[in-house]
């Protein structure tokens, strides 16, 4: 399978690109380009190697579960523009019908 100019100028439409005609040839050269290297790599035996989800080996570090002291109520309410007794008071945000 090769790229052709005509279908450059049909992803470009998609796209919504414009390119000059030497910009279309140069894109259906190196696109051309791109799937010969892809046919190189598809004749390689891959049936040995396992799949990868990542290309590293990854794994979830995860920290101790630990209590630690929290924020007060005294102190978050301070940083609050208004508060009543033990909460914090915001614009009502449902209307009424």
């Amino acid at each position: 399978m090769s790229v052709t100019v005509k279908d450059v100028e049909h992803v470009a439409a998609l796209a919504r690109l414009s390119f000059s005609q030497d910009e279309k040839e140069r894109l259906t050269h190196e696109l051309n380009e791109i799937l010969q290297y892809m046919e190189q790599l598809n004749s390689l035996d891959t049936s040995t190697v396992e799949p990868l989800s990542h290309v590293i080996q990854l794994q979830n570090v995860f920290r101790e579960d630990e209590i630690r002291p929290g924020v007060s109520r005294e102190d978050a309410l301070k940083n609050a523009p208004v508060h009543s007794e033990k909460f914090f008071k915001v614009p009502k945000v449902i209307g009424d019908r």
